[in-house]
């Protein structure tokens, strides 16, 4: 496939009431799903789950799911960049429905699955926010949905802010050969926003050894890259804008892990981080609000 294959711009995708949708079938493409739901004041979307197992996760707005019985009302946000959000869990084989008063946009992401697992709600509060890494390659992970924070059969989904001027998804690494204990083989869906307009933001993915992919987009808001193999990274946003990404993994192996390998020319920077604080912007966004400095 070609790069454009891999890098799908705003809209490219859009099938309404979806502005966005990438789901397994596609070329190239077998495990992960991205759909983003746009909804007008009032607005109401049904949609079955088949056999992904889903998080509905807002980017802006509230709403409420009903699923399975469940009624999980969902707090949400203003944008991404507003603070971390609450979501909602909808098991494989079930019939969904996303309504909303006063409007907004919902990521559901999803990941084929075989064990139905009961819907329900995931709080803001119990979020993990991580920081990682150090200096210009500091950035901020909302942990909602690993393997450590929460329960799933094989989805895994993490949120990626990246302060103005930093490089983030560095070391450049992979996650696409199933060596137990060391890599898992995960295909994986980047979903960006920027929180201003004048901010351009990059990501590039390469190829390693027989499996060549050479992807290197400026992002914005709405779009995405596929990463099916490879080594992915640096994500990269310009002084005086922070960037914003949704990551979705999963892959054919029945183990839900997340275990990467560093690209071995870059995996030395991790040593220049000892002792190099991490960027003293971040957290950007917390379960309370944006953070205020």
């Amino acid at each position: 496939m070609t790069a454009h294959e891999w890098y799908l711009p705003r809209g490219s995708t859009a099938a309404a009431p979806w502005s966005c949708v990438v789901a397994p079938g596609r070329a190239g493409w077998s495990h992960t799903s991205l759909r983003v739901l746009e909804l007008e004041a009032g607005g109401r979307h049904n949609f079955a789950t088949g056999a992904e197992e889903v998080v509905v996760l807002p980017l802006s707005g509230s709403a409420t799911v009903l699923a399975d019985r469940a009624e999980i009302v969902l707090t949400g946000r203003a944008s991404v960049f507003d603070r971390v959000s609450d979501f909602a869990y909808v098991p494989r084989d079930c019939e969904a429905t996303v309504h909303s008063r006063a409007g907004g946009r919902f990521a559901v992401v999803g990941a084929v699955c075989e064990r139905r697992l009961p819907a329900r709600y995931g709080p803001a509060e119990n979020v993990p926010v991580e920081l990682r890494g150090a200096g210009p390659a500091s950035r901020q992970v909302n942990n909602f949905c690993t393997p450590d924070s929460f329960e799933a059969d094989r989805l895994i989904a993490v949120e990626v802010l990246t302060p103005g001027g930093n490089w983030s998804s560095y070391p450049p690494h992979k996650h696409d050969d199933h060596r137990p204990g060391l890599e898992s083989e995960l295909e994986e869906i980047y979903y960006f926003e920027v929180s201003r307009l004048f901010g351009p933001a990059y990501l590039r993915v390469y190829g390693s050894g027989v499996r060549p992919i050479e992807v290197l987009a400026e992002v914005g808001d709405g779009d995405v890259i596929l990463v099916p193999h490879g080594w992915h990274g640096p994500a990269a946003v310009a002084p005086g804008a922070d960037l914003y990404y949704l990551n979705v993994m999963a892959g054919p192996h029945p183990e839900r892990a997340w275990r990467i390998c560093d690209d071995p020319v870059h995996a030395g920077v991790r040593a220049s981080w000892s002792g190099v604080p991490v960027d003293p912007r971040l957290p950007l966004t917390s379960a309370a609000g944006r953070a205020r400095r």
